[in-house]
């Protein structure tokens, strides 16, 4: 069964402690948290003391993406905010193994990400250390963007070494993902959907992740 993440970034940030009560209510699996620092990425989100409070408002494990620079400076501090799971950028660190380790060392579990544009193939040698790989499925930075159909291949790829070796890494995905999308991505062996755009323009968010669901069941 696929596993749904909402991206909260593109939640109405003006009745935020609702619209996280209605998150929760529509039976998601997590809520994503975009990290963005301006600098790793060219958009400027938010920091621990929202993860905090989103922490503070509901139960659902929190899914957290750092698309920042330095993000080892930073683990502790995330994780003590209330994050279930962190992610880290492939592209933001010299020893990935090392910081994956250290995420999991703090009690939570840890991701590696990577963009568009970095083969999917570096980051093989780390996913032992990895609870899971999330691919990147536009370019990191900014909300509502087209899906990138050469995800697919990434996904795919992934799901054959991570079977072939083995391991018990999830693959996530995250871009462009609608009811269109999902089906294509889960074939290929995602088993986490992020989806910001589409799911907080749909009206009714249960109503969504009933369908996004049901169109990526096994047939």
């Amino acid at each position: 069964m696929i596993k749904l993440s909402p991206s909260i970034l593109a939640a109405d940030f003006g009745h935020l402690q609702d619209e996280i009560q209605k998150t929760a209510a529509a039976g998601v699996d997590y809520i994503h948290l975009d990290i963005m620092d301006g600098h790793f990425v060219p958009n400027l989100t938010f920091g621990p003391e929202l993860v905090k409070y989103i922490n503070s408002e509901t139960d659902i494990p929190l899914d957290v993406h750092l698309m920042i620079s330095n993000p080892g400076e930073y683990l502790e501090i995330y994780a003590a905010a209330g994050a279930d799971y962190l992610t880290i950028h492939y592209e933001a660190v010299e020893h990935p193994e090392k910081m994956l380790e250290t995420i999991r060392s703090l009690g939570i579990k840890s991701g590696i990400t990577v963009s568009p544009n970095t083969p999917v193939e570096v980051v093989e040698p780390y996913l032992e250390h990895a609870d899971w790989l999330l691919i990147m499925s536009v370019h990191p930075g900014f909300a509502g963007q087209r899906f990138i159909p050469d995800s697919v291949k990434k996904v795919n790829r992934a799901r054959q070494y991570i079977d072939g070796q083995g391991l018990k890494c999830e693959i996530a995905i995250d871009g462009g993902i609608d009811l269109k999308t999902a089906p294509r991505v889960a074939s290929a062996g995602a088993e986490i959907l992020i989806t910001g755009s589409s799911f907080y323009r749909s009206g009714d968010y249960g109503e969504f992740a009933r369908r996004i669901k049901e169109v990526t069941a096994p047939h």
